[in-house]
Order: structure tokens, then sequence, then C-alpha cells
């Protein structure tokens, strides 16, 4: 498990996200190398080629995983105090708001 798709309230993230952060377009070739652990160029070079041989049919795929699929959320990944820290801060200002 990578620390990326670790969710320091929740655990480990489950379930498929595009992944905007690694996005060249909109994240689901980021997306399916994360949930499945696979190097992100082999992916991108797959869907090149896919989008090569069979034009419609790999649009129209990239097209409704975009729409169906939804957005990786943010996770922070550094020291547990400082996120702490931050997160009170954060609770802070809205309440005096």
């Amino acid at each position: 498990m990578t620390q990326r798709s670790w969710n320091i309230d929740y655990g480990p993230l489950r379930g498929f996200y595009r992944d905007q952060e690694n996005a060249w377009i909109f994240g689901v070739c980021a997306g399916i190398a994360d949930r499945f652990n696979f190097r992100l160029s082999t992916v991108r070079i797959i869907a090149v080629i896919c989008l090569v041989l069979f034009f419609w049919l790999t649009a129209a795929v990239y097209i409704a995983a975009t729409l169906l699929i939804k957005e990786k959320p943010l996770v922070y990944s550094g020291r547990r105090s400082e996120y702490e820290f931050w997160r009170r801060h954060q609770r802070d200002y809205w309440s005096e708001s």
C-alpha cells in the first residue's frame, strides 16, 4: 500500500478513483494505475495503443469512466502532529467566523 493511498483518518482508501494529481487529462489512467498497482507509464502506453487501434471504443470508455468515476479525495501524507495542529486551527477559524 503506497502512502499516497492512505488516509490518516480512515485508513486505506477503498474503491476506484480518478487521480487528478497525476493526471494528464482527467486522471483515469492514473486512477487505474494506482488502484491495480501498475506503473502509470505502462497504463498510458496501453491507453494510447488502444486509442490508435480502437479509437471510438476507447474514446467512449474513457469518457464514460471520466463521468462515472469520482475524483480521488485529497490525502495528507505528513506527520500526525502537523495534521492535528492544522485540523484544530481550521476548526477554530470556522467557529470564529
